[in-house]
């Protein structure tokens, strides 16, 4: 673990405009540096670097963050490996921070899983290549699948004996022990039963599993006359897991094997097809895309990847020349697989069979992506096709020239599909308008959703207004869910302590979608720019100090000192008054927060937060686009004021226009009351309307303004 003192110093170090400067060229322009973004296609550069604040942003494709942030996305680092590769630049050895006994018990058991996985990637290929039973079943199978041996070797596969427990056996004389052999499920370990425990005399080969996948009964007794087949001293049972299978191992990202997949090669009808490593400390299935360690720099190239559904369709992919190819782990595509490909491209391409099976798992699928906001794309094959057996039989090029021409988008190719079910049947087509509608309300971009609006209603013969009417109640339901489960999240979440730390405060909620319209989504809603400006202040001169004089009774003057922030959090919080835009609240919220916890913003949070949305929005406040030229007024003699001049004025004026906007919109919704009001009720409302035109006129007494409220 790198320790917090040492990141400090790497951070301190790390130069933001160095660092991208080294992938990206930038020209000065006042305080700022400014290129073309390296995250997307532009002639005419938008893409902004403040040294002083150790920021970029993309006014283009909203792309932001800090250096680390800069590191991961452009080279697809982890945190640690971009920590790393600033402390080989900056020339700072790299501290680790002292483990506790427990968290050093903890490294040590995962160390141990990471190498006896990699050791048993080792033994199994050596099999493969080197052992007469490999050569002539596993290799063979590999070779009857039409992959070379280059591409064998690229993915590191290999053979298990049909065998009870070879490779068990050797890996514990090898001094691997039954813990990480059991955790990582390579081994199976069961308790002797009470009869074997009162028979001395019996071997310790344990009985055959129930699955049919068990060597014969010949290859049982040699084992059993073999001495490095006994039993470890506790005597417990143990078997091969993948025997007699070929194996896939599993790569993460950086290359280290984390599980396995083996597929048995017998004709055994109660024998599974394919058997996975459990989910241990090291490998979880649902997190772990099969090939993305040997397609990840021709996804970030190509900007697109397919999706597959099995191994080997990966694998004949690549073979094939269509490396930018994944495939899930022996389960359906979940959440975060597809945010693993979002780090590398928005685009998905999805491969399936072309019956009916591959059809549903296509349409399962759609609403997981479309959701996290990529764009799908779907190519069917033939009935009875896969991409493996589509390559085999008509060679690389013909495969990737069907790939170019059957790309189907996939909420339209879902509409078309789902309609033919649905015939003259009122009541199912009122059913896919509904489903075709939930799909759309997915989609994030809004000329997308409106192309898909326009195209849908097409195929359904239904007016856009219509779908468009279903998509908005879509949205909102989502948005009502949305907030509900956040609501029960923060129920069960302990509120932080007076002296817990504030970075790890969770950030507030999305306020109630009754407080904000429904469509369209209130977040990509330009704030009101008193709103804006107010969080401005927060985040670029929230710790600045602000000094006031006074009158003491006896005379004398005194002077009081504040931050931008505390005065602005008092003043909004003293009058209860809350920002209607929900990212210009969620910042003022974390910012409350902050001061509560420590008295002073650290805006670098934003910066840093995982949230794309709240991380963009802070850095296009944060960012200063336009630059004073200083040095050309100063040649006519003329000196301009900084921002930082007047700050308590400017502080203290849009807290006032802020309050008298919020009044005037106040005034505005009583006036309404009045309308339908009992005539007791409207002598009360009255009177609140002339309080607030009082407070109002005192506002723009302060501002300098003369308000004259405008009656109906």
């Amino acid at each position: 673990m790198i320790d917090h003192e040492t990141i400090q110093r790497i951070m301190d170090a790390a130069r933001i405009e160095e660092v991208v400067g080294d992938f990206v060229s930038l020209k000065k322009r006042g305080a700022n540096h400014i290129g073309c973004c390296p995250f997307h296609n532009e002639k005419t550069p938008s893409f902004y670097v403040s040294p002083s604040k150790g920021i970029y942003k993309c006014f283009g494709c909203g792309e932001a963050g800090d250096v680390v942030k800069f590191l991961m996305k452009h080279e697809h680092y982890t945190y640690p490996e971009a920590l790393h590769w600033l402390a080989d630049k900056y020339n700072i050895d790299i501290k680790e921070e002292e483990l506790s006994d427990e968290q050093r018990e903890r490294q040590t058991e995962r160390d141990g899983l990471f190498h006896v996985s990699e050791f048993a990637q080792k033994y199994f290929a050596d099999l493969l290549w080197n052992d007469e039973m490999g050569r002539a079943v596993g290799l063979s199978y590999f070779h009857g699948r039409g992959l070379s041996d280059d591409t064998i070797r690229r993915f590191g596969l290999g053979f298990c004996l049909d065998q009870w427990s070879a490779f068990t056996d050797h890996a514990l004389k090898n001094g691997y022990s039954e813990t990480v052999l059991e955790k990582t499920g390579l081994t199976i370990f069961k308790d002797p039963s009470p009869s074997d425990k009162s028979d001395k005399s019996a071997p310790s080969t344990p009985s055959a599993p129930s699955d049919k996948s068990a060597p014969s009964d010949k290859s049982d007794k040699s084992e059993k006359s073999d001495k490095s087949n006994q039993s470890p001293p506790s005597h417990r049972r143990h078997y091969d897991r993948f025997r007699g299978r070929v194996m896939f191992p599993i790569y993460s990202i950086s290359g280290r094997v984390l599980g396995f997949s083996g597929r048995v090669l017998s004709s055994e009808k109660q024998a599974a097809k394919y058997v996975n490593s459990p989910d241990s400390d090291i490998y979880n299935k649902s997190r772990i895309l099969y090939g993305l360690f040997q397609a990840r720099s021709a996804i970030a190239k190509a900007g697109k990847c397919y999706l597959v559904e099995g191994n080997i369709d990966v694998i004949s992919m690549h073979q094939s020349g269509v490396e930018n190819t994944v495939a899930s782990c022996g389960t359906s595509l979940t959440v975060e697989q597809i945010r693993l490909i979002k780090r590398y491209t928005p685009n998905v391409t999805v491969l399936y069979d072309g019956d009916s099976a591959g059809i549903k798992a296509a349409l399962r699928a759609v609403d997981l992506l479309f959701a996290e906001g990529m764009h799908v794309r779907l190519v069917l094959f033939p009935d009875g096709e896969d991409p493996d057996s589509y390559a085999q039989k008509y060679g690389s090029t013909a495969l990737q020239d069907y790939l170019a021409s059957h790309e189907d988008n996939f909420i339209l190719f879902k509409t078309r599909v789902l309609l033919d079910g649905v015939k003259n049947d009122p009541i199912r087509r009122a059913e896919l308008v509904t489903d075709t509608a939930h799909s759309i309300a997915l989609v994030t971009d809004l000329l997308e959703r409106a192309e898909y609006i326009r195209q849908c209603s097409h195929l359904l013969h239904i007016n856009e207004e219509t779908l468009n009417n279903a998509v908005s109640k879509a949205i909102v339901q989502a948005r009502q869910k949305a907030y509900d489960d956040a609501k029960r999240a923060e129920a069960r979440e302990p509120h932080p302590s007076a002296d817990s730390d504030p970075a790890a405060a969770p950030l507030p909620p999305t306020p109630s979608p009754e407080a904000v319209p429904s469509a369209p989504h209130p977040a990509l809603v330009a704030p009101p720019e008193v709103e804006r400006h107010l969080v401005q202040l927060l985040l670029n001169y929230g710790n600045e100090p602000l000094h006031q004089t006074f009158a003491a009774p006896d005379g004398s003057v005194e002077e009081t000192s504040y931050t931008v922030a505390q005065v602005i959090v008092s003043e909004l919080r003293n009058e209860q008054l809350t920002l209607s835009h929900p990212l210009c609240q969620r910042l003022f919220e974390q910012c409350s927060l902050m001061v509560d916890l420590s008295g002073h913003i650290d805006a670098s949070r934003f910066i840093e937060s995982d949230d794309e949305q709240l991380r963009t929005f802070a850095a296009t406040l944060m960012m200063d686009t336009y630059t004073l030229c200083e040095d050309s007024w100063r040649k006519k003699e003329i000196y301009p004021p900084k921002l930082t001049d007047n700050l308590l004025q400017d502080v203290s004026d849009s807290i006032n226009i802020f309050k008298s906007h919020r009044i005037a919109q106040t005034i505005v919704d009583l006036r309404e009351q009045l309308r339908d009001a009992d005539p007791d009720r409207q002598t009360d409302i009255l009177l609140q309307i002339q309080q607030y035109t009082d407070i109002q006129r005192q506002l723009g007494k302060a501002l300098g303004l003369v308000i004259t409220p405008k009656y109906n």
